[in-house]
Parts: C-alpha cells; structure tokens; sequence
C-alpha cells in the first residue's frame, strides 16, 4: 500500500491530515495516446472523518467540491510528474459516489492520455496522486509545447446512479452527464513538455504600485522596485484580497488549530486584528466579508438571539474598518457582508452597505438585519443594491444552479448587471492555514466567468483566498488588482468607482501586472467601434518572470453562448460583426501562474465613430413638502441620455429612462426637515454628470401622533391612521398607553421607541384580545421590535408600559416605518 506524503495544501474545504486507504480503478497506466481508458495507478487517499462535523457547524459549506494539481513544469528530463485531484462534499451523506475524468491535451486539443475514476465519498475528503510516465513507452514522441490538463467531476444524485449499468467506463461516462445532483464542475490547468516558451509581448513600462504592496515586496531578499516611467498609463495599481471572514462569522481561526470554518463568533479574531495581519502581509486592501446570517449567532436561525445585538455588530465592524482607515491612510479596510448560502443559492459578496441584511426572524418575529430581502431572491436584492448605490462580487460561482433570476442560473438583470461588477475566476483554499505564500490548493471558476459575460453582465475577474484561518492575504501570491488614477488618495470612495470602472486584473502572482488595451482604450471600458479593432496586451513583472502563453478571448454579451480563443499573440487586429462583443486576455507566465485582464467591451457600429467624451448637462428641482413631492430633471446630451437617477441625501431613490424625467416619490419616507435632491444623467457611453445640489424640505403633515388620554385600554386605544411617529408619556410606573392601527396583508412593521433615559419603558405588539404577537423588554427605553402581518388585513394594537420610572414631562417617541 502506497501512502503518499503529506501534501504541501489542503483542500478548498478542509486542511485535513492524509491516512493512507489505496483504491484500485480500471484500465492500464500508460494508454496509447488520445485512449479513453481508466488508469490503475491513481492512488486514491481518505482524509479523517471530520465532515459530518464540519456540516454540522458549517452548513453554509455544504457543496461539492472538486480541483486539480496540475505542476507548470517538470524537473524531470521526460517531463513526468505527478497530478493531484481533490475531491470534497461536505456533509454528504456516507457512500455519495463522485466521478471524474483527468484529460491531458496537446496543443491542438486533442486527448493524449486520460483516466476516470469512480469514489464513494464517505463524509471526508479524498485525494487522487495520478502518476503521469512523460516521455515515456508510446507517448516518447511527443513534442515540446504547452498542454492542457483538464477536469471534470460530478457528484450524482446517488439513488440515481445505482440504476445505471456498464462497464466502469460507460458508468462514468453516463453519470459525468446525468441530470440531477450536484452539476459537472471543470477546471483546465496549462502544463509544459520540454523547454518552457517565451511569448513576444509589447514593452510595456510597468506602473507604480501601493504603498504597502511595494514596502513588502522590497523587503523580501532579492527583490527589486519596478522601474515607473512618465510614459506608463496614469494609474497606480493597489493589490486586494476581497473575500474573507473573522469571528463575525466563520473566520478567524488560530493558526496552530484552524482547520475548517470556525462555529459562529467563536474564532480568534475579530476585523481589526484581520486589518492589522493583512497591512503586515503586504496587501493594499483587504475585505472582511461576513457571512450575513451569522451575526445573530448561528448559522441557522437562533431563535433567542437579539436582533439589536446582530445589528450593533455589523456596525461595529463598519467601525473598526473606518477607525483602522484613519489610522493608517496607505491601507484600505473594507468591512461587508457575504450574502447568501452556497447550496440552492450563490455567495456574493457586498462590499460598500451601511446596513445588514437579512431574510431570519426569531420567535418574536423580529428580524435579525436592517433590511429583509427573502433568501435567494437575487432579482430583488439586485434591485436594493442599485437603489442604494452599492458593488457586489461573485463569490467562487458554479456554472448552474447557483444565482438564479426567472429560473435561470447566473440569471440576467438589469439591476445586477450594474451592482455586480466583479467575478471570481480564482480562490485559494478557503481553510488554508499556509502563511508563507505556498497554498497549492486553489479552484477555477473560469467557466462561471464565461457565463456571465455571455449572460451580459459587465463583470471583472477577481482572485481571492476566502480566508477563515487567521492568515489574511498570506496563503498564497493571488490577489485581485485595482487600478486608480495617480494622485488620487486611496480611499473606499476611489477603491469603488474603481471597481465601478472595471479597471481590474486577477492575479496568482503579486508582483505582476496586465493590461488588455482596445484602440488605446483600457480593459474596463465600453465604447462603439467602426472598422478594425486593435487588441494589445500588456504584461510587467517584478521579478524576472516572463509571459509563456497568452490569449485573447472574444464573446458576445447576451447570446448566451460559448466564449471562444481569438488569439494566440499578445496583439491581434479584427473587424467585428456589427454588433456587441467583449475581450479579455489571459497571461501564463513560465513558473504557471496566471493573470486575467478585465474584459473591453465594443459595440461594432457601420459607421465611423468619434469618441463620445462629452457628459451630459442636468438641472434637478423639487415640488412638494409632504405627501407626494415631485422631482423632476432637465437633461440633455450631445449624442442622448439614456438615464437619470434622483438621488435624495446621496442615495439613489429612483431613475427615469425617458424625457420628461420625473419622479413621483412618499413623503414618509423622509424625516421631516432639510433634504438635498441630486440629478445624475447618463448616455450610452457611459459619461454622467450631476446636477447642483437643490435643498427641499419635508414636512409631513400629521407625521406626528401626540397621544390622548385616557387611552390604557384596548378599547380606549388611540387610532393612528398616516402617521409615522408616535409621542406620548407615562403619567406614573403602572400607566399603559394603546395605540391601534391596522395592517394590509403581509404588511411588515418596525417600531423604535426612544424614551427618557431614566426610565424603563417596555414595548408590545398585542391583538385585540391582548395577545402578544411580539416584544421588546430590554433594560431601557429604547426599544425596537418588527412584525409581519399574515395573509389577511388585522388590526393590531401598540403597547407602552412602565417597568420602571415615569415622567409626564420628558416624552417617549415611537417611529413607525415599514420595510
């Protein structure tokens, strides 16, 4: 029995010590070239049962999980070397088969050698060591030159896959395509036989980067600074890892012991000391992304925890990123939400919100965040985005099941497609406690990447370590790029409009740089084109590596189709069919690393096209203080505009398409007194411009409910009808004051009551037979609690009691609002 040594990395899911358990497949070890046959000397390897455990504590995990090793380059003069395929689905149930086919590809694509397998997954993860002999017996032939190594794997429905017969070929040939189960995953990797390339590349003067990545990178022995010409593009780079977790959720774990996720809120460390580790390491910016059902406590509903509790601590780490950004003006601390669950659904991550939020209530029915938005409704948290102004990334996708609007995975929307601007293409092993740089354990979702851009989202590549361990940015060399102007201070204000911009490279190496340039317009950029287009791609390194391969790669937004290799050079000339089209490059580098660029995208027009650089003007008035008030916005534009957003107090309230912009908007949605109106108008180029400021005032009429006695009974309630604030007081400790309203169906209702701060006043929701239907008791009088109205219009009553104190001078104040 072969035991093979300890691996360097561990899996996407589990960093897990390896026991030996050798698995037999079928076939011979050196098949002919382009054979299908399975091979006998994969040595398959169980890793400790920790996976029921791990799906306990972390069901947000619960996914399959398959990703090869594949080395660059060999050390050996026949190019053999060994492949490493990992295979993981926590918390699936014992005996769950997984199958998988390993291709190796020449040049041209066709199949060399390939070798399949069939596991029972027991609970742990499995890892396969696939010899590969090289230039050996019938393949001693083969020429030097770049290959491919691909994956593919799937675990099936396992009731399913009983039924189906054949030879162990045919089996995994029929379940690798059976409906049903976890979907196929696939990653392809480059290797090299023989010399390693040298591709021609443009020179290209590389540009400056962050402070903090250039203070780290000389400090390592050997290295050198890049040499910055005037002549480079203006833009300074900042290195990010955006995608990981602290003791706001999983993360966090203690170095000497983290090897899974953390159970909720119990790891090491918190977002400040995650800020201070990732500045050390070397990163210009890191997020802290916290799984957004996790701050009451738990990963599932924890039906005794506090809401205010699970709010005050997403604030709280607003807090911390915004104190460590004052200290420490070269870094940026970036402090979001991870929102989502994994299985029937898709992480995604939210960098830029104010507020938490959430689909769980507890027993009293009170919601853990500040917004609701129902689980997996992507269609509407998209919407809530845009509404708000904020950017969101997609975290590690499948190619389905995953994201879904009107039934479609990565499913289309015009609200996502102007929130999400950045897609995953690469992760390090999200429990990887390496420090030194060296995690080999990563996953492609190149794939999901494609389909994203033919679904039509303008979305970026992002490489990330999805750290839970208290290694931040120090797992392994991938980040994810950022390009800002220079001379403009690093900030979460520029760091977003620069991922607004898609002006963004992902990296497995921290010391190089690409550029993908159309007619001299940068990666990012969306303009309309006539005639030929000319692609160049540009690459710098720091240290001395060179560029192996590189690829241009063309598709067309919303054909939903395949995304196909233009070319094979660093620069190409094409006329495109009229239309629009997007391109991206992708570099390997000789040590196997690879860097993608952000995509271009092009609208191919018949005609010749000057540059449209000219913003549109705009005016923005107001009508109205209570009630409907009325915004309205004179734009116009050289070519035309295509919107305009009113933005109320710099937040988004709503857009018109068409002249004559208006919006129709609640005055109750407002607090009374002074407000700033903005007009923002765009055109199809992309240009915007925003109005002067105009100040209005809200005044709404009846806004106000001053209570009247006697009103301490049910009977005797108070009948509120418009209002949305509440005052009143409590004459003495055993006063009750009702208030009665009613609620349409599926009405959802938030009460805050602020009192005196001698006093402890309580808060109830009671039906008219004085059941409680929710409460809020805390120590003082401040007091919140949310209700949602069942399928029928009620009448409900508002209830203020008196634990402690009293006052008939200083008045309580109840705001209603209705989210």
């Amino acid at each position: 029995m072969f035991i093979p040594s300890k691996p360097a990395y561990l899996m996407r899911f589990f960093a897990l010590t390896l026991l030996a358990a050798a698995l037999t497949a079928c076939g011979g070890a050196n098949a002919p070239a382009s054979s299908s046959a399975t091979t006998s000397n994969a040595v398959s390897v169980d890793v400790p049962d920790r996976a029921k455990a791990a799906a306990a504590k972390s069901p947000d995990h619960y996914e399959f999980d398959a990703t090869v090793n594949a080395p660059f380059v060999s050390t050996s003069p026949d190019g053999r070397r060994d492949f490493t395929v990992r295979l993981a689905y926590p918390g699936a149930a014992p005996g769950q088969p997984v199958v998988w086919e390993l291709a190796l590809l020449d040049p041209r694509g066709k199949t060399v050698q390939q070798w399949s397998g069939e596991e029972a997954i027991q609970g742990a993860p499995r890892s396969l060591t696939i010899p590969w002999a090289g230039r050996t017996g019938a393949q001693a032939d083969l020429a030097d030159g770049t290959y491919a190594v691909r994956l593919r794997a799937r675990a099936p429905n396992a009731t399913v896959a009983q039924l189906v017969q054949g030879s162990a070929e045919q089996r995994i040939n029929k379940l690798l395509a059976l409906e049903g189960g976890h979907p196929a995953l696939e990653q392809q990797w480059s290797v090299v036989l023989g010399a390693t390339p040298r591709a021609a590349m443009p020179t290209f003067t590389a540009m400056p980067v962050g402070a903090q990545a250039t203070a780290h990178r000389l400090s390592m022995p050997g290295a050198s600074a890049l040499a910055v010409a005037s002549s480079s593009l203006p833009y300074t780079i900042y290195y990010a890892n955006l995608h990981s977790q602290t003791n706001d959720s999983d993360g966090g774990g203690a170095i000497a012991s983290c090897t899974s996720s953390q159970p909720a809120q119990t790891g090491a460390f918190g977002p400040a000391a995650a800020f201070a580790y990732g500045k050390t390491a070397g990163l210009d910016v890191l997020a802290t992304t916290e799984h957004n059902h996790y701050f009451d406590g738990s990963s599932s509903t924890n039906t005794s925890a506090s809401p205010a509790t699970a709010r005050s601590r997403y604030q709280a780490g607003l807090t911390a990123a915004t104190n460590f950004n004052s200290a420490n003006p070269n870094f940026l601390a970036l402090y979001g939400m991870e929102w989502g669950v994994i299985s029937n659904g898709g992480h995604l991550n939210i960098f830029n919100s104010n507020e938490l939020f959430s689909w769980e209530y507890n027993t009293t029915n009170e919601l853990f965040g500040d917004r609701f938005i129902a689980k997996n409704d992507y269609a509407a948290l998209y919407a809530v985005m845009r509404q708000q102004g904020l950017v969101g990334q997609f975290n590690h996708p499948d190619t389905s099941g995953q994201f879904l609007v009107n039934g479609t995975s990565l499913g289309y929307s015009a609200d996502g497609d102007e929130v999400m601007v950045l897609a995953e293409v690469l992760g390090t092993s999200a429990f990887s406690s390496n420090t030194t740089e060296s995690e080999t354990g990563r996953s492609n979702w190149e794939p999901a990447f494609n389909v994203l851009l033919e679904r039509g989202f303008h979305v970026a590549p992002a490489s990330n370590q999805d750290n839970h361990c208290a290694n931040w940015g120090k797992a392994y060399t991938n980040r994810t790029a950022v390009l800002i102007p220079n001379g403009t201070v690093l900030s979460k204000t520029s760091f977003i409009a620069a991922l607004k911009a898609r002006r963004v490279f992902a990296t497995m190496d921290k010391n190089s740089q690409l550029v993908l340039q159309a007619n001299g317009r940068l990666m990012g950029e969306r303009f309309s084109n006539s005639g030929p287009l000319n692609l160049t791609t540009l690459f710098a390194n720091s240290t001395g590596r060179t560029v192996a391969t590189v690829q241009i790669f063309e598709g067309v937004p919303g054909r939903n189709g395949t995304v196909s290799m233009l070319a094979s050079t660093a620069t190409a000339t094409v006329t495109p069919a009229l239309g629009q089209h997007f391109y991206y490059a992708k570099v390997t580098q000789d040590d196997g690393k690879v860097l993608w660029s952000a995509p271009i995208w092009v609208t191919q027009t018949s005609v010749v096209v000057t540059p449209d650089t000219t913003a549109p003007s705009v005016s923005a008035s107001q009508s109205g203080t209570s009630g409907t008030i009325n915004f309205a916005a004179t734009a116009t534009d050289n070519v035309g505009v295509t919107r305009v957003d009113f933005l109320v107090d710099n937040a988004v309230k709503g857009s018109d398409n068409a002249a004559p912009y208006t919006l129709a908007f609640d005055s109750k949605l407002l607090a009374n007194g002074n407000h700033t109106l903005v007009a923002r108008a765009y055109d199809a180029a992309g240009n915007s411009a925003a109005s002067s400021a105009v100040t209005f005032s809200v005044n709404n009429v009846s806004a106000t409910y001053n209570e009247v006695e006697s009103n301490g009974t049910i009977a005797n309630a108070n009948v509120l009808s418009t209002q949305t604030t509440v005052s009143g007081t409590m004459g003495n400790t055993t006063d009750i004051d009702y208030f009665k309203l009613t609620l349409a169906p599926g009405k959802k209702l938030r009460i805050d009551m602020v009192g005196p701060t001698t006093t402890d006043y309580d808060l109830y929701l009671v039906n008219g037979s004085g059941t409680v239907l929710t409460s809020s008791e805390g120590s003082t009088s401040s007091e919140m609690l949310t209700y949602t109205n069942g399928t029928s219009s009620s009448t409900v009553y508002i209830k203020v009691a008196s634990y402690s104190g009293s006052s008939t001078t200083v008045r309580y104040t109840l705001s209603l609002s209705f989210p």
